[in-house]
């Protein structure tokens, strides 16, 4: 007869003695990720959108005469050599002429087709990236996770979302710059949504019209892996801590990265922009990303390539703040 042997457990043992005290299904599901992303890109989308239509309007060449034209100071020696705090004043001075002279509700101008691109978009994002870095940390990294793990995970993520995202960028794109018109009949302002915006880019451009900016898009990547890259970094210092300085500290890793990626990848944002810009009388003025890159500089300056920078930063950074937290408090508390 074989010696059977049985463990007692004593009061003073706790679950973290026992061999295997954590189940493997307390890891988050997969479509956790999928919810938990969409719901905090929802919630970012919804609080910044005011900061996104002053971004693209000032990433757009269309508009800039325009604000430059009303911006106080135009003409003078600010406007010649504006320094980043008169972006930071120029940004609330758009945002006031926009309520004044266009409407409240302009302020949210492809607010639609925004939350239609982004609860997608940052399901497909985080879902790809949450379950992309445990599986490639599992079959080539012993189960570990490191700076090469989350790079590559980044970057597959990345080149998944703007793949299947970018016709929605460009309606929203378009949305945005698209300026209230007066009907003949009564005076009316007239806004175009977005249904009149796809018929008419399928009529113009035809389907190869709802991809311009993708390339760019594409660039863009660089911008994603190293967010999410810094973002863990920096996240390990906050965990541990506990209660409201764990969640605080979380929160500033997001906004931290998202700032420090912005920074570096700015430009793409503006030849992204200009890519997806409508025609001006039937024609197409910016074609592809080396062309936008070299007529941009020759027309108007390096600095061109940072329009819109104040603006961009003031809606990206409590954006991911905002995103980040709701995502890792969805993965924390959601019933596995």
């Amino acid at each position: 007869m074989s010696n059977v042997i049985v463990r007692d457990v004593t009061p003073n043992e706790g679950p973290e003695d026992l061999p295997s005290a954590q189940p493997s299904s307390s890891k988050p599901k997969s479509y956790t990720h999928l919810i938990a992303g969409g719901f905090g890109g929802m919630c970012g989308a919804i609080v910044t959108s005011p900061f996104d239509v002053v971004k693209t309007r000032l990433q757009s060449d269309l508009f800039q005469a325009q604000h430059q034209r009303s911006a106080p100071g135009a003409g003078g020696a600010v406007s010649s050599a504006r320094s980043l705090l008169y972006n930071f004043v120029e940004t609330g001075h758009i945002l006031r002429s926009i309520y004044r002279d266009e409407s409240p509700r302009a302020l949210f101008k492809g607010l639609g087709p925004t939350l239609v691109g982004v609860i997608p978009a940052h399901s497909i994002k985080f879902y790809t990236y949450g379950n992309g870095k445990t599986i490639i940390a599992e079959r080539f990294n012993d189960g570990r996770e490191n700076s090469r793990v989350h790079l590559a995970a980044a970057a597959i993520s990345g080149i998944a979302t703007g793949t299947a995202t970018n016709p929605i960028w460009v309606v929203k794109t378009r949305l945005q710059l698209a300026a209230e018109r007066t009907s003949a009949a009564g005076g009316q302002r007239v806004l175009h949504g977005s249904w009149w915006t796809i018929k008419n880019i399928m009529r113009e451009e035809g389907v190869r019209g709802f991809y311009k900016g993708l390339g760019a898009s594409y660039l863009g990547v660089t911008e994603g892996t190293i967010q999410w890259v810094l973002y863990e970094q920096m996240k390990g210092f906050a965990q541990g801590q506990g209660g409201a300085t764990e969640w605080l500290g979380m929160m500033g890793s997001a906004g931290g990265a998202k700032c420090v990626a912005s920074l570096i990848t700015y430009p793409h944002e503006v030849l992204r922009t200009r890519l997806r810009q409508p025609l001006v009388n039937g024609v197409v003025k910016y074609k592809g990303v080396v062309q936008t890159l070299k007529l941009i500089v020759a027309e108007e300056g390096a600095r061109a390539l940072y329009g819109g920078l104040s603006a961009h930063l003031m809606r990206v950074v409590p954006n991911a703040a905002v995103m980040f937290s709701i995502y890792e408090g969805v993965l924390r508390w959601a019933p596995y």
